[in-house]
C-alpha cells in the first residue's frame, strides 16, 4: 500500500528510525506538508499518516483511493472524523504515550514557579552572590509544596498521574471530571466541581481534552474564583484557557503565575498577550516530547499501521 507521512519531523528530527514502518508498504515522508501541497502530495495514498497538518472534509473527500488515516497524537481535532466515517476511512491516535512526560513537566512548572530556578541561577552567573554581604539570599518568594493543594481538571491518565507525584510531595488533591471513579487508595483526594476547585487550590492544573464544552472554560469568570496566591497550569489545549483573561488576571496580581506549555495559536503569535504577561513561564508545546515518549509513539502509531494491514485495527476513534 502507499503511505504519505505529511508531517514527521517533530516526531522524528533524526534522532529515531522510520525503518519498520517503511517494511510495511511503499512509504513517503515528509517533514512538513503546507496546506497548499496536502492533496498533491496524498492522491496517491492509502494511508496517510498526520501529526498536525489538517485533514477536513473537503480534502478528505478529494482523496479517491485512502482507507485509513494514522494521527501521530492522542488528540485527533486534525481531522474531520465524521467524513472519514462516511467514507469507511478508518481514523486512529496513540493514546497514553505521554503520561508521564507531560506529568514530569507539570511539576517542572510549578517548581520552577515555586523557586524561580533558573531566574536565580541567572542572578549568580551574573556576580550577585558573590558580591552578596550574605551566604544565602532570594530575589522571589519560595513556596513549598507540602500542605498546598493541587486542583485537577480532568482526571484521566495524566491527571491520575500528576495526582501520584502531588501525592509524594505531601499535597492534597481536588478532581474535576465528567465520570467520577472512586480512589480509594488515595487519603489525600476530594471529587468536587469546578468552582469548589477554582477556589480551593493552591495550584490549578489542565488536563482536559478540548470540548465545546471546556473551549474558553478558564475565563474572566473563573479566574476571579481563585486564589490571588494560586498558579494555572496548562499542559492540555491552549483554547481551554481565555489567553487575554488570563494575561490580564496576572498583569493585575489577581493570579500569581502561570506555566502554559499550550497557546491557542501554535506556534506563538507574536501579539499573544501571555507573551508580555507577568510571572508567565511559556513553553513550546513540549510536554509530549521526550525522546522516550517519542519512541514509545512511534512503536504505537506503526502498530496501528500493522494491525490495519493485518485487518484488526486498533485505537480506532471515529467508529
Amino acid at each position: 500500500m502507499k503511505i504519505v507521512v505529511l508531517d514527521g519531523y517533530t516526531i522524528n528530527p533524526g534522532d529515531l528510525s522510520w525503518e519498520r514502518l517503511l517494511s510495511l508498504g511503499e512509504v513517503e515522508l515528509f517533514d512538513r506538508t503546507p496546506a497548499g501541497k496536502i492533496i498533491e502530495r496524498s492522491i496517491e495514498a492509502e494511508i496517510l499518516i498526520t501529526n498536525k497538518t489538517p485533514l477536513p472534509a473537503e480534502t478528505i473527500n478529494s482523496l479517491p483511493k485512502l482507507k485509513y488515516i494514522g494521527v501521530l497524537a492522542t488528540g485527533y481535532n486534525v481531522v474531520d472524523t465524521a467524513a472519514a466515517k462516511s467514507r469507511s476511512i478508518i481514523v486512529t491516535n496513540v493514546p497514553s504515550y505521554s503520561t508521564m512526560s507531560v506529568a514530569q513537566l507539570v511539576f517542572a512548572l510549578i517548581l520552577e514557579l515555586c523557586h524561580h530556578v533558573q531566574k536565580h541561577s541567572d542572578s549568580v552567573h551574573e556576580g550577585k552572590w558573590t558580591a552578596s554581604a550574605d551566604f544565602s539570599y532570594w530575589d522571589y518568594p519560595l513556596i513549598e509544596l507540602s500542605g498546598k493543594t493541587v486542583g485537577i481538571i480532568g482526571f484521566g491518565n495524566i491527571g491520575k498521574k500528576v495526582a501520584d507525584i502531588a501525592t509524594v510531595f505531601g499535597m492534597n488533591i481536588l478532581a474535576a471530571s465528567k465520570n467520577h471513579i472512586e480512589q480509594p487508595d488515595r487519603k489525600n483526594f476530594r471529587w468536587c466541581d469546578i468552582n469548589e476547585l477554582l477556589e480551593e487550590s493552591d495550584f490549578v492544573s489542565l488536563h482536559c481534552p478540548l470540548t465545546p464544552e471546556t473551549k474558553g472554560l478558564i475565563n474572566a469568570a473563573n479566574l476571579g474564583r481563585m486564589k490571588r496566591s494560586a498558579f494555572l497550569i496548562n499542559t492540555s489545549r491552549g483554547p481551554v484557557v481565555v489567553e487575554q483573561d488570563l494575561a490580564d488576571y496576572l498583569n493585575n496580581g489577581s493570579v500569581a503565575g502561570a506555566g502554559i506549555d499550550v497557546l491557542s495559536m501554535e506556534p506563538a503569535s507574536k501579539d499573544n498577550p501571555l507573551l508580555r504577561a507577568k510571572n508567565c513561564i511559556i513553553t513550546p508545546h513540549f510536554a509530549w516530547a521526550t525522546k522516550e515518549a517519542r519512541v514509545r509513539l512511534m512503536d504505537i502509531a506503526i502498530n496501528n499501521v500493522d494491525a490495519f494491514l493485518c485487518g484488526k485495527p486498533m485505537n480506532v476513534v471515529n467508529l
